[in-house]
């Protein structure tokens, strides 16, 4: 893959995929305007995430080139310019809100505040302790909410939630590894903020996420919107997948970063494979 594009970060697209729940849940899968809708606001939030990862790459570079693993990335490796960096970021963040218009006015400017509070992320929220997980956790309900507004839909209030808490289990056991890695004496300097977490305290946090996450979803899928209590058919998937992910993280000691873990780990996998094919099943086969 060329450097530029590798800087772009193209495996985190796949937490843009969270776009399509409004056209899902909606029952909007049948209307070919909704769906396209739907994928402009994806490739809206593609476009704002790697502008928003190659200018944390230019921040960081010189800091980058100094830990053991992000020195190979592309700016902080010198594979990719500085210069080259900049421009192909600003692009990318005036085509995110080109196209976010094309799809929804109110989609552009959801696109806009995603691109601010990662650069807010990248100057400084990252080194808050807390706060830089929460505000990862924002961006995550960001684009649930642009892709419900994309086509039309509402979000729903426990539907909002549980992507938050969802978001924030990843965000924590994420901090997790990376305190487990720095225990471990890696080589190189490591993310700021992890001196202000210790793993007990990461372990109290991702209990408390992991179980609220599991209870909202649970009250959703109870009182679905669309389909009622149909929707509670999904929920062995989604539990499945979240005690897959606490296996690999705990047992397993698995240090790859959340979106390989995602893409890449057959359990995983089949977990989001059955929750699609069982939430498609319910939602537009048998209602």
């Amino acid at each position: 893959m060329p450097p530029l594009i590798r800087a772009m970060r193209p495996q985190e697209w796949i937490k843009n995929l969270l776009v399509f729940a409004g056209v899902l849940f909606s029952g909007r899968l049948d209307q070919s305007g909704a769906i396209g809708d739907a994928v402009l606001t994806f490739v809206a939030f593609c476009a704002i995430s790697s502008a928003g990862y190659l200018f944390n790459d230019l921040r960081d570079r010189e800091h980058d080139r100094r830990h053991h693993e992000k020195r190979l990335r592309p700016i902080a490796s010198g594979e990719v310019s500085p210069a080259s960096a900049t421009v192909t970021a600003l692009v990318l963040a005036a085509a995110a809100i080109l196209i976010g218009l094309a799809a929804e006015p109110e989609v552009a400017g959801l696109v806009a505040l995603y691109g601010v509070i990662t650069i807010a992320y990248s100057l400084g929220l990252k080194q808050l302790v807390i706060i830089d997980v929460m505000t990862i956790a924002s961006l995550f309900i960001l684009r649930v909410v642009a892709g419900a507004v994309a086509v039309g839909a509402h979000a729903s209030e426990f539907l909002l939630i549980c992507t938050g808490m969802l978001a924030l289990f990843l965000g924590f056991t994420k901090r997790r590894q990376e305190a487990i890695i720095e225990s471990e004496g890696a080589e190189g300097e490591t993310r700021p903020v992890l001196e202000h977490y210790s793993v007990p305290f990461l372990d109290q946090m991702i209990a408390m996420v992991t179980a609220t996450a599991i209870v909202s979803y649970i009250i959703y899928t109870v009182d679905s919107p669309r389909v009622g209590s149909d929707m509670l058919a999904t929920a062995p998937s989604v539990l499945y997948g979240i005690f897959r992910y606490l296996y690999l993280i705990y047992d397993r000691r698995d240090t790859r970063s959340t979106a390989a873990i995602l893409t890449e780990d057959p359990g995983m996998i089949f977990a989001g494979v059955t929750w699609v094919g069982t939430a498609l099943a319910v939602l537009y086969v048998f209602n």
